[in-house]
Order: C-alpha cells, then structure tokens, then sequence
C-alpha cells in the first residue's frame, strides 16, 4: 500500500524547498549562483545559472535538476588517520529527510580500521566495492562471529549488534559502501568504544575484567572522534633477539 505521506514525484518532496533544489552543491559547500559579468553588461538580465546545468560527477552532493542523485564518490570527505569517510544523508541530501535511509562510502588504508562501535536506533549493510576486510561482531549472550570478506560481498550488521572492521590488506585499500536504515549523520547514531571506555570509572572496570583498576588508568580519557584510525606497524625483531630465536629453533630441529 502507497504511503500517503510519500509525494509520487521526489522533486516535489516537502522538506526540500526550492532554494536548495535549484542550486548545487560542491566540493561539500553549497555554491550560490549569480549573474555572469556579461549578463550584468548587457542590462542585468541573467544568464544561464548553476541551476540550469546539472554538475559534473566531480562536483560532489546533490543536483540541481535531479534531486534524485547525488555525486557521493565527490563529496568532500571526512578524513581520519586510518582513512576517509564520505556520506550522503538527511542533512545534505534533502531527499533522504525523513525516508529512513542514509548512505557511506569508507576507504580504508592498509592496516585501517573502523573502531569498535554499536549503532543504537540502525542496522547497517556493508558492500565491499574493492580490497579485503576483516569483520568481528558480539551479539547477545556473548556470540561471536569474525570473518573476511572481499570484492562483492555483503555484511549485515543488526542493529545494536558491537561491531567492527578492518582492512585485511597490507598493501591495498578497502572501499566499502554502507547503508543505514536511518537518515541520521553516521555521529548521531554511533557509539565508539573510546568514548564508552572513557566514560567509565577504572574501578568498575577492574571490577567487570576482575583485573586491577590500575590497569585501566591508560585507557585515554578524551572524547575526540575517532571513527577510522590505523594499527602500527609491527616492529621487527631486535638483532639479538632474532639471532637468539634462529638458534634456539635450530636447536630444536637438532633434536628431532
């Protein structure tokens, strides 16, 4: 059954108001068009506008003509230590107000990954356009589940579920196209584990872990977004330590 509340034409939408329909939207800042000097000369009558030419695919958001589309791969990014976060929402795609809907694209450098997070009120769908990645989730009654994936697959994540990934390459990137089932920007609906370890007191950390509280008192306490950041690189072996190692397992073949 139609929704009602749901106009048959989307250029007719009520929460998109002509002043944002008609003018497009570039490199994550919305452009303002006015009369070209010539058309100033010639009496003031106005040329030929933003809004009577749809963007080119490098300039990122939404067209003027067709509120329909929108130039994510363009979009100004977000950028984190790990790698870039681009997204299409309710607040600057005008036609995903109140449709439930919003979209990311992640790109993760070699050895990026997403923090662990939970989204509350969303279930997500991940679709691996390019590289390989590495999946953990935790759902009720503690279960488990980590897996790899690569080009062309799909991860659902439920909504509320703790999860995380990570890219599984050393030398290429992970591209992932995510979708929510809500039209909220990716912070409002977002719960990382720095700001939720940050916020809880190291004595009932050390009274869940059953560990001492002194062991918690390194955990950060800041609350800056994080969101992709990047594991360090693994350090080689010290000389001595790596030739104590060659002869120990010498050794050890010796006596097999």
């Amino acid at each position: 059954m139609p929704n009602p509340n749901t106009p048959a034409d989307g250029a007719q939408q009520p929460g998109i108001e002509a002043s944002s329909r008609h003018s497009t939207v570039i490199s994550g800042e919305r452009s303002t068009s006015a009369a070209s000097p010539e058309s100033q000369a010639a009496g003031g009558a106005s040329g030929p506008s933003n809004a009577e030419a749809d963007p080119s695919p490098t300039a990122g958001g939404w067209s003027g003509q067709h509120p329909h589309m929108f130039h994510l791969s363009a979009w100004a990014p977000d950028v984190f230590t790990g790698g870039t976060l681009q997204g299409a929402t309710g607040d600057n795609w005008k036609i995903l107000a109140g449709q439930q809907a919003s979209v990311y694209l992640a790109r993760l450098e070699p050895r990026g990954v997403r923090e662990p997070h939970w989204h509350p009120s969303a279930w997500e769908l991940n679709f691996v356009i390019s590289g390989s990645a590495r999946w953990s989730f935790v759902g009720p009654e503690a279960t488990h589940d980590t897996f790899e994936v690569t080009k062309g697959d799909l991860v659902f994540a439920p909504q509320g579920h703790f999860h995380y990934f990570e890219n599984a390459s050393e030398t290429e990137d992970l591209v992932v196209l995510i979708i929510f089932n809500s039209s909220a920007s990716e912070p409002a609906d977002d719960v990382g584990i720095l700001a939720s370890l940050s916020a809880i007191p190291v004595d009932v950390l050390g009274a869940v872990f059953g560990a001492s509280p002194e062991l918690f008192k390194q955990i950060p306490r800041k609350l800056e977004r994080v969101t992709i950041t990047r594991k360090p690189e693994a350090k080689a072996p010290d000389a001595p330590e790596a030739a104590a190692a060659s002869a120990r397992s010498d050794i050890y073949e010796g006596q097999a």
